[in-house]
């Protein structure tokens, strides 16, 4: 994470003594002014004439010396019905402040010395219209998604489809309701979601079902959702790279954060897997026959698959077959571990050739569709996660293939919301994607519960790259990691704040000023952030407090309109 030396200047403000000093002017003024309207008032009432003109002053002291007479009870009247307007005026715009700063936050302070104007010029409503038109998005659609109101003057801030995003919010912190469903909702073509809860299929089934169909990949039952289609892995599996690739999904989402690695077994063991899965696809059987040769060690049969095709694959294959008893079972039992997925039935119900002609899923008619697909998984032993996986790489590839026949960048862009990235898609290439990916048209939106959690999954180094890769970053809330806050602090930056001590001596008095610098949101105001408020870091611009709303208090949200 970069940080940056961010300073502000605090607004001016005026000493205690000042301020009593402007209060009893004020105090006296509104008196004189009361007193000047009973006596004009009252006399006009009572003579029937109006009074002389002159200036306040001099009625004020003619009134005074007794040169001006009091127009008895009728400017005694004007007096009390003045001094109960003003009152009643006063305790109006007191309450109406009260009622205004109790909606405020003890982070909204802080947003005075944030980003303001130019600063949100590339985040408004009108740059992401601009942006759409530009992009070809039809007028129909949203321009982007709403992200909330800046806190400091109130404008709308948006997200253009453009922007891929990076979010770190805790448990609770309102990140599903305020980010997640709406961008689904809001985009302009295919949606792709992850997440281990069923709240976003619930959200999105029918504001999405109105624009395409909803594919919902349910194998451990995390929405109930019955297996109405199908979908089969090995149709990912088209060369040895694609293997490769779908091996280190399963061995990806097989491993726990904090397990311990064997640099040869997992490594060993993850070629396995590869060697199996290129031979089940070269072979159109299902992905089960993978179990099964694993489960039978001495069969050639795999190896002699990939002969014709891959003939040092097969032989790769063979040496393991015939290495010592004790390291192939080590190897074996290894990629088993990696597979232990291929056991559960309920599972496999999702992903092996049906009987009652259920409709197979095609990533390449997807990504040309208005469809949404959404991928659940639960965490710990026997997770779907490896599927789930592999098939947002699918889609996301097949959306890039498109891309490319589509003169480089997807006329309408595909929505990719990772929920629980870190949970249920633990993508290695991810942070090498990013940038790319959203120059094809492809818009990743990675959700995750902390920094830590990201590291576990992609290191210090691939997590710090993915985090610089996304041009929007979210800070949400709800997380207590030091190191992390501590950047966080640093990369908003610091304001100069004046003090003023009063001192007397000898019956004078001094006033001595001082310069301090403060972090604009220190390391436990970040902590301690309240729900709905979020940091927005965006290239290019100065960072943003965001009040953030529940898509379902949002009302009717607005759509397209003409600049």
């Amino acid at each position: 994470m970069s940080m940056t030396n961010n300073r502000r200047r605090q607004p001016n403000s005026l000493s205690d003594g000042t301020l009593i000093g402007l209060a009893i002017f004020a105090a006296g003024m509104v008196i004189c002014a009361i007193v000047y309207a009973g006596w004009w008032i009252g006399s006009l009432i009572a003579t029937g004439e109006k009074p002389r003109r002159m200036p306040p002053i001099d009625v004020l002291l003619g009134l005074l010396s007794g040169e001006h007479a009091w127009p008895g009870i009728w400017g005694w009247a004007i007096v009390v019905a003045s001094a109960i307007l003003i009152i009643a005026t006063t305790s109006a715009i007191i309450w109406i402040i009260g009622g205004i700063r109790s909606k405020r936050t003890r982070a909204d302070r802080a947003a005075r010395y944030l980003g303001v104007g130019g600063d949100v010029a590339s985040l408004s409503y009108r740059h992401a219209v601009e942006t759409a038109d530009r992009m070809g998005v039809p007028p129909d659609v949203k321009p982007g998604v709403y992200l909330g109101r800046n806190v400091n003057g109130g404008a709308e801030v948006w997200s253009t489809w453009e922007d891929v995003i990076i979010a770190l919010a805790g448990p609770r912190t309102g990140k599903t309701t305020c980010f997640v469903v709406p961008s689904i909702c809001d985009a302009p073509g295919p949606v792709l979601a992850t997440s281990n809860k069923s709240d976003i299929v619930d959200a999105i089934r029918e504001p999405r079902g109105k624009v395409g169909r909803v594919w919902t990949f349910d194998p451990q039952d995390v929405a109930g959702e019955n297996p109405t289609w199908w979908w089969n892995p090995l149709s990912y599996v088209t060369d040895e790279v694609k293997a490769g690739q779908m091996a280190g999904y399963f061995a990806s989402s097989s491993i726990s954060m904090d397990a311990k690695r064997d640099a040869y077994f997992d490594s060993a063991g993850e070629s396995l897997l590869s060697y199996l899965l290129l031979a089940a696809a070269e072979a159109n059987r299902p992905i089960t026959q993978v179990w099964a040769w694993l489960t039978d060690p001495l069969n050639r049969e795999p190896a002699d698959l990939l002969t014709d095709r891959y003939p040092l694959i097969a032989q790769s294959l063979t040496a393991v077959i015939d290495t010592p008893e004790r390291q192939r079972a080590g190897v074996y039992g290894t990629a088993q571990n990696m597979a232990r997925v291929l056991v559960n039935q309920q599972v496999l119900e999702w992903v092996t050739p049906p009987t009652d002609g259920r409709m197979e899923f095609n990533p390449d008619d997807f990504v040309t569709s208005n469809d949404t697909l959404c991928l659940l998984s639960r965490e710990g032993v026997g997770t779907a996660g490896a599927f789930v996986l592999s098939l947002t790489a699918a889609v996301t590839e097949a959306a890039e293939t498109q891309a490319r026949h589509e003169g480089g960048r997807l006329r309408r862009p595909m929505l990719a919301v990772l929920d629980e990235a870190a949970n249920v898609c633990r993508w290695r290439e991810l942070p090498d994607l990013y940038s790319h990916y959203g120059s094809r048209g492809i818009i990743l939106m990675t959700f995750l519960q902390s920094w830590s959690q990201g590291v576990s999954v992609w290191g210090e180094e691939g997590m710090n790259k993915l985090w610089s890769a996304a041009n929007l970053k979210i800070f949400g809330g709800g997380i207590s990691e030091t190191g992390f806050l501590r950047t966080m602090s640093d990369l908003l930056g610091e304001y100069d704040m004046v003090q003023r001590q009063i001192g007397y001596s000898y019956g004078r008095t001094s006033t001595t000023q001082s310069l301090t610098r403060d972090a604009i949101l220190s390391i436990d105001q970040l902590a301690a952030l309240p729900r709905g408020r979020a940091v927005l870091v965006a290239s290019g611009a100065r960072p943003l407090l965001l009040k953030t709303s529940p898509w379902m208090g949002r009302g009717t949200a607005r759509g397209r309109r003409p600049r």
